[in-house]
């Protein structure tokens, strides 16, 4: 089955966030003075069961979803993730399970994980030095930490790819060292713009690094050359190392947007469903999976959802920030990125 949006747009991937919690501070996600001690996290029972989250799932399989990313928060705070990703890789028509997480807990958790059914691993880590990258984490963790956690995945059988958030002003310097570890490492790095995700992290435009200078900076020591897009409707624009030696990725939500292609629903850990990263208003599906609807009845009402889904935010990033856009963003640590 598949289903399309006002645009044509079908929906086939799905991020499931299993926690809004996380151990890193990050600035341009989680700043601590916001984030802290009081500020209203969901509590244990706002947050979908396994057996929900695993019935909720398999209704969007059904309507045509194959992918599903799990995320966060940092979703491996999670103790009952191995029973979420099992029971993820159990439905009928879903090809791809994915995990994004900050590595920090990744080298004890990589191999279970990976024999639970997950198949691919995005790593976030903004810098190779401590400095830098404790800086932009809120001092909680150390780089060495994150790379243990690509090794161990990569040991596991997993399929790693590592997300770096370029900030100018703050980390633009460690972009070529990045480019420069992995790309010996073998691992596909991906360069995201710093977005203005919900209302905390201060985004300006001017801290802002864009795809052209991205790859301009790259192709400056390593030439590059454009690839086609693996799929309709991925998030990164790909483009290959001229020696043959691996691939690069630029996430440029902010410079160019992407959203005429977009695939992607979000659905948080308390079982509300975002049909944008930068959405203002979700759809409470928790409520109808902990009534009596049917698996059919909930479907009908994604499939509703969706088909009126005219999100473009992107496209339109201007009026939005100038009030014209229906009201405060949900934040990206409900959702994750």
């Amino acid at each position: 089955m598949e289903t399309n949006d006002y645009y044509n747009r079908i929906l086939r991937d799905l991020r499931i966030s299993v926690t809004d919690r996380c151990n890193f501070r990050c600035r341009y996600c989680m700043p601590e003075e916001i984030f802290n001690q009081d500020y209203p996290f969901l509590s244990r029972g706002d947050i979908l069961s396994v057996d929900e989250t695993v019935r909720i799932a398999r209704i969007f399989a059904r309507l045509g979803v194959q992918k599903m990313r799990i995320t966060g928060g940092e979703p491996i705070l999670r103790k009952e993730l191995p029973e979420i990703i099992a029971g993820i890789s159990q439905t009928q028509g879903v090809k791809d399970i994915a995990l994004t997480t900050n590595g920090s807990l990744l080298a004890q958790q990589a191999a279970k994980l990976r024999e639970a059914g997950l198949m691919r691993v995005a790593v976030s880590l903004d810098a190779l030095d401590d400095e830098t990258f404790m800086r932009m984490n809120g001092g909680k963790a150390r780089v060495q930490q994150v790379l243990d956690g690509i090794d161990a995945a990569a040991e596991a059988g997993l399929l790693v790819k590592v997300n770096m958030v370029v900030q100018k002003g703050v980390n633009e310097h460690a972009l070529l060292p990045m480019v420069r570890y992995f790309r010996e490492k073998g691992h596909i790095l991906r360069m995201i713009e710093y977005m203005d995700v919900g209302n905390s992290n201060g985004w300006d435009w001017k801290h802002v690094v864009s795809k052209k200078e991205i790859v301009e900076r790259i192709s400056a020591e390593f030439p590059l050359e454009p690839a086609d897009p693996n799929y309709t409707g991925e998030v990164a624009s790909r483009f290959r190392f001229l020696d043959g030696k691996g691939e690069i990725g630029v996430i440029s939500s902010v410079s160019d947007a992407f959203c005429s292609t977009c695939t992607r629903g979000r659905l948080s850990a308390d079982g509300m469903f975002y049909t944008c990263l930068f959405a203002t208003k979700g759809h409470d599906l928790r409520e109808l999976l902990r009534s009596d609807a049917s698996d059919d009845e909930i479907a009908e009402r994604i499939t509703s959802i969706w088909r009126g889904r005219h999100d473009q935010y992107s496209l339109e990033r201007e009026s939005a920030r100038e009030g014209q856009g229906g009201g405060a963003k949900v934040e990206m640590s409900r959702i994750g990125g």
